[in-house]
């Protein structure tokens, strides 16, 4: 990696773990809004990831995310785990409830698409009926929230968010460090010809579901967290086409083929859209989001992070094209 690369990347990290929580750690409502999106960018990364390496379009990440926080939720409960192991096995749960999905690695395009998307909604009508471990309709209650750890509430907003935002560059640095491997090249040359892949040895079924597993693990990972965020949790709401919808527009937004545009694109248009929009339009105010992701489709299909790092680029090339000239 470069020199300036992690000069910059070190930037971001301090940026996000002191200066954040300094500037709005006393605005419990705007922390709050944060620490939704980063769960958002979270699994809008995970939607990502199964595109990018996987070369999969998935309507059904709301099964993952829903078992995850599910698994997490009922372990915590019922047989009394700690809660950051409960997280870490309701990624697990989302990866066991991928491996029932694989048979479906055989369709392609829309058609795996809207197989997912069933598995969601099986998962979700196994929620509510399967009443005497889930809670059924009326939910879990009482889930454990985050624990303190020398001392610092990790349950507060501010821990929360340092959490969450810890789950996130976790994520960022397993799908940098899968990418950048000779599995990840491997996955981005099937893009082009899975069957030329084929033919130079590549198993390809078997690295596309290793992709389905790593993004449902991501997935439910960050549904664990989120159930033990808000405290309860009930069927329609875990398992909620939002945490497809969401996620799918912020990946597009902030630009599904980098790693940190899923991100980028959740704290931006669900801010915007909860302390702007929501502000000014009360009602049908999620209409501006198709309104923005539209303009940016247009104005910049990949998505916002590339643009900005384009404008970054030029404003650098400018600054040094002024120092050159007055050396």
């Amino acid at each position: 990696m470069k020199r300036s690369t992690l000069i910059s990347t070190a930037g971001l990290l301090l940026a996000a773990y002191i200066a954040v929580p300094l500037a709005l750690g006393g605005n419990q409502y705007v922390m709050s809004m944060v620490v939704a999106a980063l769960i958002i960018g979270g699994v809008a990364m995970s939607w990502a990831l199964l595109g990018n390496l996987g070369g999969m379009v998935s309507f059904g990440h709301a099964a993952f995310f829903g078992v995850g926080a599910y698994v997490s939720a009922l372990t915590t409960v019922k047989l009394g785990l700690p809660v950051f192991a409960a997280m870490l096995l309701g990624g697990v749960g989302a990866s066991v409830a991928a491996v029932i999905m694989l048979p479906v690695l055989r369709l392609r395009g829309p058609y795996f698409a809207l197989a997912i998307l069933a598995y969601a909604h099986i998962f979700r009508i196994l929620a509510t009926e399967w009443s005497s471990v889930t809670g059924g309709s009326g939910g879990v209650n009482n889930i454990p929230g985050l624990p303190s750890v020398f001392g610092f509430d990790l349950a507060s907003k501010t821990g929360a968010y340092l959490v969450v935002l810890t789950l996130v560059v976790a994520c960022a640095f397993a799908y940098s460090r899968i990418r950048a491997s000779h599995y990840g090249i491997a996955l981005r040359a099937m893009h082009d010809s899975e069957d030329a892949t084929r033919v130079v040895g590549v198993n390809s079924t078997l690295l596309k579901g290793a992709m389905l597993l790593v993004s449902a693990f991501m997935a439910g990972l960050f549904g664990a967290f989120n159930a033990h965020y808000i405290n309860f949790l009930e069927p329609d709401y875990a398992f909620n086409s939002l945490w497809v919808t969401l996620p799918i527009v912020a990946a597009i937004f902030g630009g599904y083929r980098t790693i940190l545009g899923p991100v980028l694109g959740a704290v931006v248009v669900y801010l915007v859209d909860q302390l702007i929009f929501k502000s000014l339009i009360p009602t049908g105010h999620q209409l501006v989001l198709g309104v923005l992701l539209v303009t940016m489709i247009v104005f910049s299909p990949n998505g916002l992070l590339p643009l900005l790092q384009k404008w970054l680029k030029k404003a650098l090339s400018k600054e040094k094209a002024k120092e050159n000239a007055h050396a």
